[in-house]
């Protein structure tokens, strides 16, 4: 199954849309692959080879929106984007790494958590750019993201100077994906995701990654990263009118404030973070619980919130 080589389409780009080809912003939407990504798949590894029209734009055909949700596939299993298309020649099926083998996910993990104990801003920062050109969103938090911040919960515990770590990932969290959330709003209309923090921390880093996978869908989100009183929550709502609405806490909510937080939206609303799982027996009928920030991804998706304009 591997990529043809690349062909100049000498028609219009409106009439190889008018025969079914995709542009590259169609194919986005359809797979989670960002435009950068698919370009940089092309270019760099030639995992996919659009048409082209004289003018230059990609045209995908509907077996190269399959080929790329089985790439898809081989990278959720572990895979490194380097070795996929190796596999795609000998058409194995996607399959999960063996036990004993190394994940070539491993070395780009040590690489962040040396950054995060040197407290480098631009190591970090250079390191998770090159994985974020070459990776989904999605594919980032599973493989990278979310190990990298299990394991410095387990090193933080009784670890000199885990308050420094924490605040110098936390505050490059809040900075590199409100950046990209900030880009992205500018892009999109209508109504946001309205995404609160109703914990007692100033910031949540699972609030900031749901905000980041949710933008990343092509969908405008807004964050309230400090808490805002339950009185004043109606009137936040009310002016911002969002599609949804998603308050996120690490911490356990008083039982007598779920209601008053959570009821009387017109919106569909989500209660995200451990608090989903803290909650999970008194939860207030009709919110939808999300304990992960892909549960939340899920969840708005399943309600056919994301990818609209």
């Amino acid at each position: 199954m591997d990529a043809p080589g690349e062909t100049s389409m000498d028609i219009d780009y409106q009439t190889a849309l008018s025969r079914g080809l995709l542009p590259i912003r169609e194919v986005a939407r359809q797979t989670g692959v960002i435009p950068v990504t698919l370009r940089a798949w092309e270019r760099r590894y030639g995992l996919v080879a659009p048409l082209r029209t004289s003018k230059g734009h990609r045209l995908y055909t509907e077996d190269d929106v399959v080929r790329i949700r089985l790439i898809l596939t081989w990278l959720d299993r572990g895979v490194a984007v380097g070795q996929v298309k190796g596999l795609l020649k000998e058409q194995q099926p996607p399959a999960a790494p063996e036990p004993t083998s190394a994940s070539p996910w491993e070395e780009q993990r040590q690489h962040l958590l040396e950054a995060i104990g040197s407290l480098n801003e631009r190591q970090l920062d250079e390191r998770f750019n090159a994985s974020m050109a070459l990776y989904p969103p999605q594919t980032l938090y599973r493989q990278l993201l979310q190990p990298v911040l299990e394991e410095l919960e387990q090193r933080w515990r009784g670890q000199f100077g885990r308050q420094a770590e924490r605040v110098f990932l936390h505050s490059w969290l809040r900075t590199k994906l409100g950046a990209r959330l900030y880009h992205n709003n500018r892009q999109f209309s209508g109504a946001p995701i309205l995404m609160m923090n109703v914990s007692d921390l100033p910031m949540e880093p699972g609030l900031w990654l749901a905000a980041w996978l949710t933008s990343s869908a092509d969908c405008a989100v807004e964050v309230f990263d400090w808490p805002v009183p339950a009185t004043e929550l109606p009137l936040v709502v009310a002016r911002i009118q969002p599609r949804a609405l998603m308050l996120y806490s690490s911490q356990p909510i008083s039982p007598g404030q779920l209601p008053r937080l959570l009821n009387g939206h017109r919106c569909p609303c989500l209660l995200g973070g451990p608090a989903a799982a803290i909650h999970r027996a008194d939860s207030v009928p009709g919110v939808i619980l999300a304990e992960s920030p892909l549960d939340a991804f899920q969840a708005l998706s399943d309600l056919g919130l994301l990818h609209n304009r």
